[in-house]
């Protein structure tokens, strides 16, 4: 259940995330409050997930494929260019989170 929890955490962290252009500086009230609204449930379900997922190991997920999935996002939907450095770097945040969960995640 802890990784159920994990991944509720790391989709209300993208959607809050992919909310932040459109508060324009938190000037526009709903997109504010949705952002705001969905890093709390981020935060409350990694909260949760920690119970049993180290920390470390958890929060490498949570923020390595949270990263991952907003660069992609940017670049599929809000015109962001997708250089080959990004590619690489993405490729370097998931490989590092596919290394802590095979080391340290025991």
């Amino acid at each position: 259940m802890a990784y159920v929890f994990l991944l509720i955490a790391i989709s209300a962290e993208v959607g809050g995330t992919s909310l932040l252009k459109a508060t324009q500086g938190f000037t526009r009230l709903w997109p504010t409050v949705g952002l705001a609204v969905a890093y709390l449930l981020a935060f409350g379900m990694l909260a949760l997930a920690v119970r049993d997922i180290p920390v470390g190991v958890a929060y490498a997920m949570w923020s390595g494929l949270g990263t991952a999935a907003i660069v992609a996002i940017g670049a599929a939907f809000l015109g962001e260019p997708l250089s080959a450095s990004k590619v690489i770097g993405v490729g370097l945040i998931i490989g590092g989170v596919v290394v802590l969960n095979l080391g340290g995640a025991h």
